[in-house]
């Protein structure tokens, strides 16, 4: 079955159910996206209830979908400031586990970096756990590594943790 990517202008609570139990899974599979071990389906629950009241020009939400079912998503999130309008940041981009290695992620991030030249972005950045497998896979895509910060966040498992920065230049 083909993946389809759109952007979500609202979330049903179906949607809602769907990123939540895929993000669970996620974390609980190791995924540094900003969460700890001991999240919850209520947390996440309440984050995508969050999420949904910030999605709007400046806050862009992809879906990845298989079928009707929510398999992945990534944010993208406009910068705010007037010297900043020309860049944004990618953020908790996530697929299923049981649904990797489908190429889902990269299809995220290449309908990411249309959008955001659709958007006016002509820079991209994101941030993620040094040493992680989410490494090697931005730099496949062209992303530079401009620096790491120590002990910046706590792993899923409580450890502090290296934190990389990446940046991409759209032309």
């Amino acid at each position: 079955m083909s993946i389809q990517i759109s952007v979500a202008n609202q979330l049903s609570s179906k949607d809602i159910k769907e990123l939540s139990l895929g993000l669970l899974s996620a974390v609980q599979s190791g995924a540094s996206v900003g969460f700890l071990a001991d999240f919850s389906l209520t947390k996440a629950e309440q984050y995508w209830q969050e999420v949904e009241k910030e999605i709007n020009d400046k806050l862009l939400l992809l879906l990845a979908k298989e079928g009707n079912e929510i398999v992945g998503a990534v944010q993208l999130e406009q910068c705010q400031k007037d010297n900043g309008s020309h860049r944004a940041e990618v953020q908790k981009l996530f697929v299923n586990p049981a649904h990797q290695r489908k190429q889902i992620a990269s299809k995220l991030m290449a309908q990411v970096e249309l959008l955001a030249r659709d958007n006016q972005v002509s820079l991209l950045v994101l941030d993620t756990q040094s040493g992680s497998g989410a490494e090697p896979f931005y730099q496949q895509l062209g992303w530079v590594k401009s620096g790491e910060i120590p002990n910046f966040a706590l792993s899923p498992e409580g450890q502090l943790c290296a934190t990389s920065y990446y940046y991409k230049v759209l032309h």
